[in-house]
């Protein structure tokens, strides 16, 4: 991790997000299939019953949009989405929600039991990170407390980005970022500082067996990944994990 990108994850990438919220619909919509990848990735969740008496984490929710993917999957959920940033909350929240959703800050490393208790009336019976684990300062941290706030049995899938175990997938990231992305979001945020950071961090961030051995090393099991259609083939992964000891 270079020294500027692990500064940011520390404090910088909220304010990012912050500064970005207001445009940043707008600039996944542009991006093809990416509503469409992560209601993909929840589906491999395999909730059942669409939810029905689920409690569910949404960790990294950003204006709303892995939300709305589970509410989809899952209408009969109580859903907690759960964000840092508090510009991509009021957008999330500014949306009319046809379900029993809620939105609360907070950074996803330092969540506890008693607070998902608070929010939700029991432990998680699914947690869903999408593009959350890259921007933590200690994934190991996060993933311990995701872990502690599962039930046993209960499950975690992250949408994430890695590219560090294919060459091929690692150019076609670059030539995307400073192609379309970067300029892009300059043009509709008027910087770049996040999108800079964005093309980074994911050329920086761990490959898939990597993050499986850390998913495998916290406790979680029956893991593993799968990839996501499209021109995001090999950049873009759904990986999956449980809690030992219990059952749906």
């Amino acid at each position: 991790m270079t020294t500027t990108t692990g500064r940011m994850k520390t404090g910088a990438v909220t304010d990012e997000f912050d500064h970005a919220a207001s445009a940043y619909d707008r600039l996944v919509g542009a991006n093809p299939g990416y509503h469409r990848d992560l209601r993909a990735s929840v589906r491999r969740l395999r909730l059942p019953d669409q939810g029905e008496g689920m409690r569910l984490l949404d960790l990294g929710c950003g204006t709303g949009a892995s939300t709305a993917a589970l509410l989809d999957a899952a209408p009969k959920a109580r859903i907690v989405g759960v964000d840092a940033s508090q510009g991509m909350l009021d957008a999330a929240r500014a949306k009319t929600w046809d379900g029993d959703v809620v939105f609360h800050r907070a950074r996803a490393e330092e969540l506890s039991p008693d607070r998902v208790h608070e929010w939700s009336g029991g432990p998680a019976d699914a947690v869903f990170g999408a593009y959350l684990i890259r921007n933590v300062p200690d994934p190991e941290t996060l993933l311990r407390s995701v872990f502690q706030v599962l039930r046993p049995g209960g499950r975690l899938a992250l949408h994430e980005y890695s590219v560090a175990d294919s060459p091929s997938a690692r150019a076609v990231w670059t030539a995307v970022c400073w192609g379309i992305i970067i300029p892009s979001g300059k043009a509709l945020t008027g910087r770049a500082d996040l999108f800079r950071y964005l093309w980074r961090s994911v050329l920086e961030f761990d490959g898939r067996r990597e993050l499986l051995a850390r998913m495998r090393a916290t406790g979680l099991e029956s893991v593993a990944d799968a990839p996501l259609p499209g021109w995001q083939y090999g950049i873009t992964h759904t990986f999956v994990g449980s809690r030992p000891g219990g059952v749906w």
